[in-house]
């Protein structure tokens, strides 16, 4: 009996190329795999603060649990986009 040969579907993984609609934060140490920015610069870009006189340039959102202190944000990609083109 011969081994079955395995190959990936196109959808099995996304790709570069895919334009997403959200961001996730990139894990601490790693940078955006589509901007390069760091978890850092990524969040004094969406989160109000003094780095942006309490005004975010990028749109974000924050998914949480119902009475939970933690959460996930969320990039809007066009939003980051537009920012970045408008910087150079």
């Amino acid at each position: 009996m011969s081994p079955a040969v395995l190959t990936p579907s196109p959808t099995a993984a996304p790709t570069e190329s895919v334009k997403p609609e959200w961001l996730r934060l990139p894990a601490p140490g790693n940078r955006c795999r589509f901007t390069g920015l760091s978890r850092s610069t990524l969040n004094e870009l969406t989160i109000a603060g003094t780095a942006n006189d309490g005004r975010p340039p990028v749109k974000s959102v924050v998914l949480r649990k119902r009475g939970a202190l933690r959460g996930i944000r969320l990039i809007n990609f066009d939003s980051l986009m537009q920012y970045l083109a408008e910087l150079g």
